[in-house]
């Protein structure tokens, strides 16, 4: 339990339903479709649209989705892949053709087809409850009436404000009279209003292949795109079988490759092998976790890729073989960043929603556009932001994510979720792009291993290793005393710029009825319940 004495987050309990997401506008939605008769599925599907509009850097309906959802909180998870394919002209040799030998973030090689709204209307018809005309009403409102701009947002946009100006339909979105939304004030999308109106009432038809395929299509042309109307009509995303490893008695679930949950589930198979020290937070630790970050990414960055055009070896990375290979690597003295991972982009923004109704229907899902606001490219009368999720390629002969047609990039964004005797006890995901998979380390270490509560545990201070620098990026928190030592150790350290992440999660007690769940301080959310 945390000092009640100091500025903090208790855990929220409650016992019929509860929703977490990164921004409150969002989360109060979920509970309302909750309370409204719409099940887990329904709340993160409406959460999640909202936070298209609220959240606006961070997730957009011309990204990507990935979701696991347990019926009744029992059983295997569902797990659904909703992230999009590069067009279907989109080759290595008509690319160098084109003099193109980098996928760069405003590049319209850099935009796949999007995923999300596909995902979105999959879910709501094969398990949801409610309409998805009736859940995605509380965002046109939101996009139509106006939302006030919280205090992260607001950050993100000052982030970001040069890659705002980089579009002409961004900036007159973004910039309204040239200028930061400030926060508190009102922003109005009604462009994606109308946008999000038709799909609620046409369903996926209009976003692939009428009015709104069209329109991106006519843009993405424009800026000299290989997209065509056919690959946008051909899109649509798939059920996919979850992977999974044991964790001191719990089975943590994950989406598979092309996702990074399988790089998540090989850390936790090195630290599997590490002792629980006294402290989390001492140098000898964090020395452990960035050296398993450095090793778990090396292997990311050779292995994973589209599993449908290249081979993917899972159940080798998944080995205990493999992860005691990697952990016996490590010098508990000495930091040493494996050489040869192949050059793959940063990160940024995705927002992440955890639901759990009265039934205990789970839900973990998440949803992006890879970096705020994605590649930039927005269309001009409905404000669809499209995603750089692209930029995930490579462009190297022979690599298994090189780019091909109709082919998946390297996904980081993944949703997670923990059973235990066939039970899901907890629903959870971390946000930030490459970080997603250590902070999957970090959160479940914490809270299993370090006893922390839910809430606690997506507190602590984080700190990340570049895959492809080898610095470390840690946050303020952590003690001047205990850099210092990292340092002494050969780790080259840089503050970080910005909070590392975001988070929610939801735990479900089965015997006592009650649901308990937190949310990332470093966002403008709230876990929430009734």
């Amino acid at each position: 339990m945390r000092n009640l004495e100091l500025p903090g987050r208790s855990p929220v309990h409650a016992t019929q339903g509860m929703a977490a997401t990164s921004h409150a506008l969002a989360t109060q939605v979920a509970i309302d479709v909750l309370k409204a008769g719409g099940n887990a599925l329904d709340g993160a599907i409406a959460a999640c649209a909202v936070q298209c509009v609220v959240e606006p850097g961070s997730t957009g309906i011309g990204g990507d989705c990935f979701a696991l959802y347990a019926p009744g909180g029992k059983g295997m998870p569902i797990a659904f892949n909703g992230s999009g394919r590069a067009p279907a002209a989109a080759t290595l040799e008509k690319l160098r053709e084109l003099g193109v030998d980098e996928l760069t973030r405003t590049s319209p090689h850099s935009v796949i087809v999007p995923g999300a709204v596909d995902a979105w209307c999959q879910l709501n018809a094969d398990h949801g409850k409610m309409s998805l005309s009736e859940l995605l009403q509380p965002a046109v409102d939101y996009a139509r009436n106006g939302y006030p701009i919280s205090s992260r947002v607001n950050a993100d946009f000052q982030k970001n404000l040069d890659h705002l100006n980089s579009n002409e339909n961004l900036a007159r979105i973004f910039l309204p009279n040239g200028q930061v939304p400030a926060i508190g004030t009102l922003h109005h999308q009604p462009g994606l209003a109308d946008a999000l109106e038709m799909i609620g009432r046409e369903g996926r038809g209009v976003f692939y292949e009428g009015e709104l395929a069209s329109e991106m299509v006519d843009t993405l042309q424009a800026k000299g795109g290989l997209h065509t109307r056919e690959d946008f009509a051909n899109a649509k995303g798939n059920y996919v079988t979850p992977i999974s490893t044991d964790y001191r008695g719990n089975t943590i679930w994950e989406c598979p490759p092309q996702g990074q949950g399988v790089i998540a589930l090989l850390l936790m198979n090195m630290m599997a092998k590490a002792p629980v020290t006294d402290d989390m937070l001492s140098p000898e630790r964090i020395h452990l976790e960035l050296e398993a970050c450095r090793r778990g990414y090396a292997a990311r960055g050779v292995y994973l890729a589209d599993p449908t055009q290249s081979d993917v070896p899972v159940e080798d990375i998944l080995s205990d073989e493999y992860a005691a290979q990697l952990y016996n690597d490590i010098d508990p003295e000495a930091a040493r960043h494996p050489q040869g991972a192949v050059v793959l982009p940063k990160h940024k923004d995705t927002v992440y929603i955890s639901v759990v109704d009265k039934d205990r229907n789970a839900c973990s899902f998440i949803n992006t556009l890879f970096f705020g606001w994605g590649g930039g490219i927005t269309t001009s009368k409905h404000g669809i932001v499209l995603t750089n999720r692209g930029e995930g390629f490579v462009l190297q002969d022979g690599h298994p994510n090189c780019i091909a047609p109709n082919k998946r990039p390297l996904h980081t964004i993944i949703p997670g979720m923990i059973q235990r005797d066939g039970k899901t006890i907890l629903s959870f995901g971390v946000m930030g792009g490459e970080y997603q998979a250590m902070g999957h380390l970090q959160f479940l270490t914490r809270y299993i291993d370090y006893g922390l509560d839910i809430q606690q545990a997506q507190d602590a201070p984080r700190f990340m290793v570049d895959p492809f620098t080898g610095e470390v990026e840690i946050e303020s928190s952590v003690a001047a005393e205990t850099v210092a030592a990292l340092r002494a150790k050969g780790h080259k350290i840089e503050a970080a710029v910005s909070p590392i992440g975001g988070s929610q999660a939801i735990a479900i007690d089965w015997e006592n009825g009650v649901l308990t769940g937190g949310s990332d301080p470093r966002k403008d959310g709230c876990a929430a319940g009734y």
